[in-house]
C-alpha cells in the first residue's frame, strides 16, 4: 500500500516540476520577446537620431536648398489657391451665363407678349377706357366693364414692370460676367508668373542639390515627397472644405466638446480612448486618439529636432478613434510621408490628422460626421514610418506645414497637449 502512495505522491512531484518548469519557460519567452521590442524600439530611436543628425549637420549649401524649399513651396501654395480661384470663377462664369440666358429667354416672351397686346389694341382702333364705360348697357354692365379695364391696366402695367427688372437683372448678371472674365485673365496672368518664379525656384535648387553629399541628397527626396504630399492633401482639404461645406457649417454651430463630455461613449468599439477617465474627454475637448501604447516622440526626436506631432507607439491593428466631434474632410492611403491617413475638422476650427494608419482599415469617408471616441481606422506603419506607431497632429487655420519649423507656431501645427 505503501509504494502506491509513493508512485502516486511521485507522481504529483513530477507534475509540479513539469508545470513549474513551463512556467519558467513561458515567462523566459515573454521576457525575450519584451527584450526583443525593446531592442527594436531603440534601434527605430536610433535610426530617427541619424536621420536628425544629418539634417542638423546642415552645410550652407542645404541651407540654402531649405530656403529655396520654402520658396518653391510657397509658390506651390499660391498656384494651388490661384488654380481654386480659377476653377471658382470658371464656375461662376458658367453659372452668370446661364442666369442671363434664362433671364433673356423670359424677357423676349414677355416682350412679345407686351408687343401683341399694343398691336391688338392699335388694331383696336382710338377705343380708350372711357368708351368702354360709357358703353355700358346698365349698372352691373359698368362694373363689370370697369372689372375688365382695371384688370388689363394692372396688367399691363405689371408686365411693364416685370420686363424693366428682367432688364436689370440682365444688365447686372452682365456686369457680374464681365468683371468675373476679367478676375479670371488676371488669375492666370498672375498664375502664369508664380509659375515663372516657381521654375526658376527649382532650377536653382537642382544646382544647389547636385553639391551636396548622397545622404543629404537622400534627405532632400525624403523632405520633398513630404513637402509635395502635404502640398496635395492642403489641396484635397481646399476642395473638401467647398464640398461639404453644409456639414462644417452645421459643425460650426456646434459648441466645442469641453470638460466631462461622454459623446465616444456611443462608439462602434464601447470603449473610450481617452485619458485616465474612461469615457470622458477633459478641459481641451480632445481625447486620446489609442488606448494604450506609449507616448514614443512628443513634439519633439529624442535628438531634440522638432516633430510637431505626437506619436503613440502602438501595435499594427489597433484601433484609432476621432479626437473630437467633427466632419472627414479627407481619407487617403499613399506609400510616401502620411501613409494612410485621416483628416477631420472640428468645430473649434482645429483639424485633426491621424497618419501612418494600416491600408485598407479606414472606415469613415470624406463628408461624414464622426462622433468623438468614434473609430476612423486602424494603427500602422505605413508610409515614411520606421515602425508600428499613430502619428497624431492637430493645426489651426490656415492648416499650413512647413518642413524646417523649428517649434510650434512656426507653421499652423499646434502643440496637441494643449487640447487634452
Amino acid at each position: 500500500m505503501k509504494k502506491v502512495w509513493y508512485k502516486i505522491l511521485g507522481g504529483f512531484v513530477i507534475i509540479i516540476c513539469l508545470l513549474q518548469y513551463n512556467m519558467i519557460v513561458y515567462a523566459n519567452e515573454i521576457t525575450d520577446l519584451e527584450k526583443e521590442q525593446l531592442n527594436n524600439q531603440k534601434k527605430i530611436d536610433e535610426t530617427k537620431e541619424q536621420k536628425d543628425q544629418v539634417s542638423q549637420e546642415k552645410t550652407d549649401v542645404q541651407k540654402q536648398v531649405d530656403e529655396l524649399n520654402n520658396q518653391i513651396s510657397e509658390y506651390e501654395g499660391q498656384i494651388a489657391d490661384l488654380d481654386y480661384k480659377i476653377s471658382d470663377l470658371n464656375t461662376q462664369i458658367t453659372d452668370a451665363q446661364n442666369k442671363i440666358n434664362e433671364k433673356q429667354t423670359s424677357y423676349d416672351k414677355q416682350q412679345e407678349l407686351l408687343e401683341k397686346r399694343l398691336v391688338a389694341t392699335y388694331e383696336a382702333g382710338e377705343t380708350s377706357f372711357l368708351d368702354v364705360l360709357l358703353s355700358s348697357e346698365n349698372i352691373i354692365d359698368l362694373i363689370s366693364n370697369y372689372y375688365y379695364v382695371s384688370q388689363i391696366a394692372e396688367a399691363d402695367i405689371s408686365l411693364m414692370e416685370k420686363l424693366e427688372n428682367e432688364k436689370k437683372e440682365i444688365e447686372e448678371a452682365k456686369t457680374t460676367l464681365e468683371n468675373n472674365k476679367k478676375e479670371l485673365d488676371n488669375s492666370k496672368v498672375e498664375k502664369e508668373s508664380k509659375s515663372v518664379q516657381l521654375q526658376t525656384a527649382k532650377n536653382e535648387k537642382s544646382k544647389y542639390v547636385s553639391q551636396l553629399s548622397q545622404e543629404e541628397q537622400d534627405l532632400q527626396k525624403e523632405i520633398d515627397e513630404l513637402t509635395r504630399d502635404n502640398q496635395q492633401i492642403l489641396n484635397d482639404i481646399k476642395i473638401a472644405q467647398e464640398r461639404y461645406k453644409k456639414q462644417l457649417e452645421e459643425l460650426a454651430n456646434q459648441k466645442p466638446a469641453t470638460g466631462g463630455s461622454s459623446s465616444n461613449s456611443s462608439s462602434g468599439s464601447g470603449t473610450s480612448a481617452g485619458g485616465a477617465t474612461s469615457g470622458t474627454s477633459n478641459a481641451g475637448g480632445f481625447i486620446r486618439p489609442v488606448n494604450g501604447g506609449t507616448v514614443t516622440c512628443n513634439g519633439r526626436y529624442s535628438s531634440g529636432k522638432f516633430h510637431g506631432a505626437i506619436d503613440y507607439g502602438v501595435s499594427i491593428g489597433t484601433p484609432v478613434y476621432a479626437a473630437a466631434d467633427g466632419v472627414v474632410l479627407t481619407t487617403k492611403s499613399i506609400t510616401t510621408s502620411y501613409g494612410t491617413y485621416v483628416v477631420i475638422q472640428h468645430a473649434n476650427g482645429l483639424q485633426t490628422w491621424y497618419a501612418h494608419g494600416t491600408p485598407g482599415s479606414i472606415c469613415v469617408s470624406p463628408g461624414q460626421s464622426v462622433k468623438q471616441g468614434q473609430m476612423i481606422m486602424k494603427s500602422g506603419n505605413s508610409g515614411n514610418s520606421s515602425g508600428a506607431h499613430l502619428h497624431f497632429e492637430v493645426r489651426k487655420a490656415p492648416y499650413t506645414y512647413s518642413y524646417s519649423a523649428t517649434q510650434y507656431g512656426d507653421d499652423c501645427r499646434v502643440d496637441p497637449n494643449l487640447y487634452f
